[in-house]
């Protein structure tokens, strides 16, 4: 990792939030891949303990990766399909505040689909809670979540092959989806672009997920803010072929800005601490 000024101007550290901070050591390891815990206690003028704060909140947030005595870049190439047990432990507090915020939109007596992923499943979890649902998923681990529920709502669960992130996809799923109609679809995705709008590394996921949108009323992404920017292989939809988009309230104003003047509407959902 290189040597890093980030005040070349001799601009003043002392009085910076963290939140000033944590973009500057982004944008740095965004732009050479890596910095040192040293290098940053030196260019930001703030102790070897702050810079480890930082870096720990980043890579809470999946911007960075905590490597010994620095940071680096978390790389995701457009065709890599990380797995669900991966993804799991990533973003948990933003995933739990998008999944109430989600949840709350669904009446009782609705019929919902989910598609796979991490934050899709923990809307799953807040489902449970919504009485009299009917629900269709090609999630694996969403539907062995909710036959698990005594009480909990109807189960359909669509066959096909199954992808790393435990997705249920091909031409068996396409088919019984055009069957279907459902009131609400929470969609899972990799990454979202103003240009690219919603992706997925996997090309047969796509085609799936263009499925569940068309069998839906009215479609929500559930998807954290360290999402945006990211494209993946296969564009699932456009920014303005969704309803809803859930996210954390981390999101940042410019990228808040063009969801709001893309989408039906924007949420972002409040992360407790």
């Amino acid at each position: 990792m290189d040597s890093v000024d980030l005040f070349p101007t001799g601009g003043d550290a002392g009085a910076m939030l963290a939140r000033q901070r944590q973009e500057l050591i982004l944008e740095h390891v965004r732009s050479s891949g890596g910095v040192r815990v040293s290098d940053l206690v030196d260019s930001l003028r703030v102790s070897d303990m702050t810079v480890r704060r930082d870096i720990e909140a980043l890579a809470r947030r999946g911007l960075v990766a905590r490597v010994h005595g620095g940071a680096t870049a978390v790389t995701w190439h457009s065709a890599e399909e990380p797995g669900f047990a991966a993804k799991s432990s990533l973003q948990t507090a933003q995933k739990d505040a998008i999944a109430r915020a989600a949840a709350a939109l669904v009446e009782p007596g609705a019929s919902v689909a989910i598609s796979a992923g991490t934050t899709t499943y923990a809307v799953a979890r807040e489902l449970r809670k919504v009485p009299d649902l009917t629900v269709v998923t090609n999630s694996v681990p969403v539907a062995d979540l909710l036959h698990r529920e005594r009480s909990g709502p109807a189960v359909v669960l669509t066959g096909g092959e199954r992808t790393p992130s435990d997705a249920l996809v091909g031409p068996v799923t396409v088919a019984a989806l055009r069957t279907l109609h459902v009131d609400w679809l929470f969609l899972g995705v990799h990454g979202v672009d103003a240009r690219a709008g919603f992706t997925t590394p996997n090309l047969v996921e796509a085609e799936t997920d263009r499925a569940l949108i068309a069998s839906a009323r009215r479609v929500v992404v559930a998807a954290d803010s360290s999402k945006w920017g990211i494209v993946g292989l296969s564009s699932i939809a456009r920014l303005d072929d969704v309803d809803v988009l859930v996210t954390d309230d981390g999101l940042d104003a410019d990228a808040a800005h063009v969801a709001r003047s893309r989408l039906g509407r924007l949420v972002l959902a409040p992360i407790e601490c």
